[in-house]
C-alpha cells in the first residue's frame, strides 16, 4: 500500500472521530434529545466515518482522496470554532 494512502486514511480518521464526537456533542444539546438519539447519531457518523477511511485507503484516487482530508479539515474546524 503506498504511503500516502496511509497518511490521508490516518488524517480522515483523525477528523472523523473528531466530526463525530461533536456530531453527537451537538445531538445531546437539543431539546427533547434522549441517549437513543445521541448513540443513534454516533452509530451513523462512525460507519460513514468507516466506509469514507476504506475508500480512501483502496479506491479513491491521489486527487479525490486528498479533497476529502481538506474538507474534513475545514469542517472540523469550522465546527471547533463555532462552538
Amino acid at each position: 500500500m503506498e504511503g500516502w494512502r496511509l497518511i490521508a486514511g490516518a488524517l480522515v480518521a483523525t477528523a472523523g472521530i473528531v466530526l463525530m464526537l461533536l456530531t453527537m456533542a451537538r445531538v445531546r444539546e437539543r431539546r427533547g434529545a434522549t441517549g437513543a438519539d445521541v448513540a443513534v447519531a454516533g452509530a451513523i457518523s462512525f460507519v460513514v466515518l468507516v466506509i469514507l477511511a476504506l475508500l480512501v485507503l483502496l479506491v479513491l484516487p491521489a486527487g479525490i482522496a486528498w479533497g476529502v482530508v481538506i474538507v474534513l479539515g475545514v469542517t472540523v474546524t469550522v465546527m471547533m470554532l463555532a462552538s
